[in-house]
């Protein structure tokens, strides 16, 4: 098994960015924020686990669907972000790109995954 290297770093990056912005969001934050700095981490964080294990599955659509969800979850928290600490209500249209493109990489590993013959139930 061999690590997409790219994809691993730039899934550890996002991991380390939902940490820092859960934890202001936890100890920093004021109420109005909290929320939207929350639920944008926790977003962030469990689509930078997935790009992981997506990094080290052999398929190229498994690496694809872990790039569209690292890069998705990226997009949704950064939006959640603008808003909350910028005042930007306009990144509220970009939100659901994020989203989709998380969609799409779920959708994408759960394809991989019927696809492959050497996974086995």
């Amino acid at each position: 098994m061999q690590l997409n290297r790219n994809l691993a770093v730039f899934a550890a990056f996002n991991g380390a960015m939902a940490v820092v912005l859960g934890a202001f969001a936890a100890h920093g934050a004021g109420p109005q924020i909290k929320t939207l700095l929350t639920t944008g981490s926790h977003y962030q964080i469990v689509h930078a686990v997935l790009a992981v294990v997506c990094a080290l599955w052999p398929t190229r659509l498994a690496r694809i669907a872990g790039w569209l969800a690292s890069v998705g979850g990226l997009i949704f928290c950064l939006s959640l972000a603008f808003i909350a600490l910028l005042s930007m209500p306009a990144m509220g249209a970009v939100a659901p790109i994020g989203g989709v493109l998380m969609i799409a990489g779920w959708l994408l590993l759960a394809f991989a995954a019927f696809r492959n013959p050497s996974l086995t139930a």
